[in-house]
């Protein structure tokens, strides 16, 4: 890691380079040409450049002396903002740094090589060996007496360190494979943590004796003569802790100096990023709530932190699955500082996951052309790009990440996704491959790259390669690709027909579909039931009790707003609605729940928030949720209609506008059943009706078969039989056992799942005008049916 030292040197060059007339500062030409030089490889335009220029003259403009332009100082800033990269600016220049400007690092490689007994050194020789905190205006070393503890510490950490080196039980990991999480670690300087995370043993009797006299540096710092001089030693222990990635440690530290000074941003902010590091995400959070309030509350003093510390909340925020929330502060960095271009990456990433592929990919291309070099910001980019169905660009992008960075793990498997979906199998088994080379126990690699070679046609390999999964985990979903497999090989050996099961169906028009009962379930309906049926799945909702809703509309106070069209109503900020989510859903692990947030923003916030605001009704929410819950299906209708009473509206009165009714009948259809189209349900009559319907007239609007949610009660079907098995029964399609429902032919005695039966799959060898399908719910209602025909048939018998 390069000192503070070095580093400033190489902005003081950078400047030096571009001040031509040694003046002192760095005009708009100075600047531009600075801008141009340090991007060889971006042709900027005129208007490119001057909105570079504007931004960085107004954001630092406390740095700009006069006509001169920006000095040093504030060159400097930019560079601790993230606004660049000074020692990739440094290379591209080809600039050296003066001989006698790296004294200084000889000195700390003598001091480092150096006994124990020979480590206490002159005061100027140990203000050269400081770490690159130490060195910046706003987090020097203040009393002569904290540099005493910070060189007895550096003593300890060493000792420790050899202790354990000869153990064996010191050690670090390479993580240059993996994507950078992009938060700032420092407050000031833009250092970062070596590339190489240390694991040190905390179980020993050598660490046992580290902490005993670390504790007693630390009653010394506390015993200062003053509380600002006690603050600067425990500040500077926890940072000497923390650069030596002792999080913990470090965090014991931090927390006294919040003590000490409690409006101080800095020990707030960097107890955060040891809570961040240690994977304690909530905890991080309320850390740096803790540290923009200070901010905010210290005025100007502070001000240009807050982009980082917005970024890092923001970060924290993802680590609990809050995404939404997430976005916010991303965007107000990127708004107080237009060029952090991890601010952009993060919000780009952010908005990828919560399905908003547009938005995304905008943000990402807005940090590459900031930082051309930034794998990370490809590597999602070319995943915005496949969702948005540019899959040729989408490669050229994930091929950029991968030159810029070859061992870059998520590019690599990515690009292999992209080419499973695209169909090129060959392609996508060689990136798993790419990807196991550098991380081997990758088993979903492993996985998708037996299912790659299966699709190249390579049954042997792909064997092999499923093999190698399982004795990397014993997960259901490895059991069930083999099984497929085999099944897929029957069928192959039986027909003699195309490889992998092809050939194995045909799709059959849905007019030759027949239905024998009333309890057999149409086809559309069930493909319908079905795909709401996943959407719980995902979101979980399924295992939201239905009363949670009714709570926290008695609970929750939300101010009554007026949208464009003059009506009152209780609307919430999507990140608001997501503190929602959260409290329905508090049983899901944050990554569980980050899904469930993006299938919900994409399926139901989409449709409510038409027109973009970031707003929505939370009263229609709570409806549209409600008949997806879990819950006795009259409960969950009472709560949907009582959802429509507590809009502002209807609030009061036992009884809901018509209108009201059927705008919400409508949106319920637009969101689970959209095969179906709005277009039929605009049809229906009553929109500027002033009457007003009761709880039970709203059932039977609500359970219409045509106009309605009627298909509530396949839904139910569905919930309530998933789980049924049918003995040794497969499906004749798709050789699965039979879950759910069982449907049967009543004339070629063959039976099909619900998949194959919804979406019209039929055995390729019984081909009829028509086909008639009973519905079975379990083999018991089978065998029943089965001895009801043969008494029927014993009866007609003479």
């Amino acid at each position: 890691m390069a000192t503070r030292g070095s580093r400033s040197e190489k902005v003081k060059r950078i400047f030096q380079q571009f001040d031509n007339n040694r003046d002192g500062g760095l005009n708009r030409d100075e600047m531009a040409a600075l801008v141009v030089a340090v991007n060889p490889r971006v042709k900027f335009s005129d208007e490119q450049i001057n909105a570079i220029l504007d931004e960085v003259f107004r954001t630092y403009g406390e740095f700009i002396d006069g006509e001169k332009g920006l000095t040093y100082d504030g060159l400097l800033r930019t560079y601790d903002d993230g606004a660049g990269d000074v020692d990739r600016d440094f290379d591209a220049l080809g600039l050296e740094l003066y001989p006698d400007e790296n004294k200084g690092a000889s000195i700390v490689s003598e001091a480092s090589s150096s006994s124990i007994a020979e480590e206490r050194i002159t005061e100027s020789q140990r203000k050269q060996r400081t770490t690159a905190w130490a060195g910046s205006p706003h987090h020097e070393i203040v009393f002569d007496d904290t540099w005493k503890l910070v060189d007895e510490l550096e003593i300890l950490l060493k000792r420790l360190q050899a202790k354990q080196a000869k153990t064996g039980k010191f050690k670090s990991d390479n993580f240059d494979a993996y994507s950078d999480a992009g938060w700032s670690r420092e407050l000031g300087p833009s250092a970062e943590l070596s590339e190489k995370r240390v694991y040190w043993e905390e179980t020993g009797p050598d660490y046992g004796i580290f902490v005993k006299e670390l504790g007693a540096l630390r009653s010394r710092a506390d015993g200062a003569r003053s509380r600002e001089e006690a603050f600067d030693g425990q500040m500077a222990i926890g940072r000497v802790l923390y650069e030596h990635q002792l999080f913990k440690e470090a965090l014991i530290s931090f927390k006294r100096s919040c003590e000490l000074q409690p409006m101080d941003v800095r020990p707030h902010f960097r107890a955060g990023n040891c809570l961040y590091v240690l994977g304690k995400y909530k905890e991080a959070k309320e850390e740096f709530l803790l540290a923009l309030e200070a901010a905010e509350a210290g005025g100007n003093q502070w001000g240009y932190l807050l982009p980082q510390i917005y970024v890092n909340l923001g970060i924290a925020l993802e680590g609990e699955g809050m995404v939404l929330s997430a976005c916010e502060y991303y965007r107000e960095a990127a708004i107080l500082c237009p060029t952090h271009f991890r601010a952009l990456k993060l919000l780009g990433s952010a908005l990828f996951g919560v399905g908003e592929y547009r938005a995304a990919a905008k943000a990402l291309e807005e940090a590459i052309f900031m930082k051309p070099d930034y794998a990370d910001a490809h590597c999602d980019l070319g995943s915005a790009l496949h969702a948005l169905g540019e899959d040729e660009r989408a490669i050229e992008v994930f091929q950029k990440a991968i030159d810029l960075k070859p061992g870059h793990v998520d590019a690599l498997y990515n690009l292999g996704g992209l080419y499973m979906d695209l169909g090129r199998f060959q392609r996508a088994s060689e990136m798993y491959t790419r990807v196991l080379a550098v991380w081997p126990n990758h088993w979903r690699a492993q996985l998708n790259k037996a299912v790659s070679l299966l699709g190249a046609g390579e049954t042997e390999e792909a064997k092999k390669a499923l093999k190698e999964a399982l004795k990397m985990t014993n997960r259901v979903e490895l059991h069930d690709a083999i099984y497929h497999l085999k099944q897929l090989q029957k069928k192959k050996v039986k027909s003699k027909g195309g490889a992998n099961g092809e050939g194995a169906f045909v799709i059959v028009e849905p007019s030759k579909f027949k239905t024998v009962g009333e309890k057999t379930t149409l086809r559309q309906d069930l493909g319908s039931a079905i795909q709401i049926r996943a959407f719980q799945r995902i979101t979980r909702l399924s295992r939201c009790n239905v009363d949670l809703l009714k709570k926290e509309m008695n609970e929750i106070d939300v101010p009554v707003s007026y949208s464009g069209g003059g009506g009152p109503q209780k609307s919430i900020r999507k990140p608001n609605l997501e503190g929602i989510l959260r409290r329905l859903l508090r049983f899901l692990k944050p990554e569980t729940f980050q899904g469930a947030v993006k299938a919900i923003n994409e399926s139901i916030l989409s449709v409510l928030d038409e027109t973009g605001s970031g707003r929505v009704d939370l009263g229609i929410f709570y409806a549209v949720l409600a008949p997806i819950c879990n819950g006795p299906p009259n409960k969950r209708k009472r709560i949907a209609f009582d959802a429509l009473l507590w809009r502002p509206v209807n609030e009061g009165s036992s009884q809901i506008r018509k209108v009201d009714a059927v705008q919400y009948i409508k949106l319920l259809r637009a969101i689970y059943v959209p095969s179906h189209g709005i277009s039929e349900i605009l049809e229906v009559h009553g929109e500027t009706d002033s009457s007003m319907v009761s709880f039970s007239e709203f059932l039977t609007m609500f359970d219409d078969p045509d106009w309605g949610f009627g298909i509530m009660s396949t839904l139910l079907k569905l919930e309530n039989g998933d789980r049924n098995r049918h003995g040794r029964r497969v499906c004749a399609v798709c050789r699965y056992p039979v879950i759910g429902s069982r449907f049967r032919e009543v004339k070629s005695h063959f039976s099909l799942c619900n998949q194959c039966y919804s979406e019209g799959k039929v055995p390729p060898s019984f081909k009829q005008d028509e086909y008639k399908f009973k519905e079975y719910g379990s083999e018991a209602e089978a065998m029943k049916d089965k001895c009801m025909y043969f008494t029927l048939q014993s009866y007609k018998s003479p």
